[in-house]
């Protein structure tokens, strides 16, 4: 099923329209270790009963093989509704055909449609021989061989693309119209939703969907919400330009070498960014887990989206050390119940 589908079918519930849906994104790991201890992260985060789940697509199509292994076994094992990530980097049409296919054949209908970073080792995107060059030209090409078959998501970025943002941060005002006009011909050429790039001010967010209106963007656009596991969140934060409010950029220079401090500050501060949006009106979250489940589960239970008896208990897993997605220990029930006293003492 289509996840732009399942999001009119989830909102048009009166009682899923009033608290809201969610869904996770994960990436494929390096090991086999690594993956046995993301399906059990997964199985536990799925039990929680998210709208769909997606798997991301790695640099120049580095893990190509394992994405969409890891995808057949999301949709079809696991059972969640599965969006599988595709970019033109290093990928010929040919490529991108031969993967659109296999997900068709696996009966996954949904695809995030996205340029894609630089090859390693070069600063700019420069498109393979007869590649595409754009999350555009990737849309125009889904839809001209499959039609309507695949729901495509496109990204948004609420403070501009990070390539466009100068070192003082700045983004001139000319730069970002050009931003959203670009955006707006992704959906028209037949994008049916946008998840943003993470942002850590709820206030950007905010103004960004209030833009997109404006410039007659309709379709739904889903937050993409970071959830700081450990320091190495903060470094993609700071990877991909975002500002960081200045109180709780204090706060973190002053943790960053307390990994559960630096955790627990980061459930609570997404606990409270989440909270304004919903409150705005705006009924789905979309989180980056970063094959973690801990945080993302406090963050749900925070917001009362879920219950503890939802919750699954852990089960042995392999250490995620090798796959630079850091926790120590299991996540059982027990410790999650008490990172929760310590978190809501940050709420009073």
């Amino acid at each position: 099923m289509k996840v732009i589908d399942k999001i009119r079918e989830a909102l048009a519930d009166e009682n899923k329209a009033v608290s809201g849906v969610f869904s996770f994104e994960f990436y494929p790991p390096k090991t086999k270790s690594g993956v046995d201890d993301l399906f059990d992260r997964m199985q536990r985060l799925v039990a929680t009963g998210p709208l769909f789940c997606d798997i991301t697509w790695g640099a120049g199509g580095s893990t190509a093989d394992m994405t969409l292994e890891i995808a057949n076994r999301m949709q079809n094992k696991v059972g969640i509704e599965t969006m599988m990530h595709l970019t033109c980097t290093n990928m010929p049409p040919e490529k991108i055909d031969h993967a659109l296919d296999a997900i068709k054949s696996m009966g996954i209908q949904n695809v995030l449609a996205l340029r894609g970073d630089p090859p390693r080792g070069q600063s700019d995107f420069v498109p393979i021989e007869g590649g595409f060059d754009s999350g555009l030209a990737l849309v125009n090409h889904i839809r001209s061989k499959h039609g309507n078959h695949f729901g495509i998501a496109v990204a948004g970025y609420p403070e501009a693309h990070p390539n466009v943002i100068p070192e003082n941060g700045i983004v001139p005002l000319e730069v970002y119209r050009k931003e959203l006009e670009y955006l707006k011909r992704k959906v028209d050429a037949g994008a049916d939703l946008i998840i943003t790039q993470l942002f850590l001010d709820s206030d950007f967010f905010l103004k960004f969907v209030n833009d997109c209106r404006q410039v007659g963007i309709t379709c739904p656009i889903v937050p993409g919400i970071l959830l700081m596991n450990s320091y190495n969140s903060l470094r993609i934060a700071k990877m991909v330009k975002v500002k960081f409010p200045g109180e709780v950029m204090a706060t973190l220079e002053t943790i960053k070498d307390d990994e559960e401090a630096l955790r627990n500050y980061g459930v609570h501060l997404m606990t409270e960014m989440c909270k304004k949006i919903l409150g705005h009106g705006i009924k789905t979250l979309h989180f980056y887990t970063l094959n973690m489940d801990k945080s993302a589960l406090e963050v749900l239970m925070n917001l009362g989206l879920i219950e503890e008896s939802r919750l699954q208990p852990s089960l042995p897993s392999s250490d995620a050390t090798n796959d630079s997605a850091v926790t120590k220990g299991n996540d059982t029930l027990a410790s999650i119940q008490e990172e929760r006293k310590e978190t809501n003492k940050l709420e009073k």
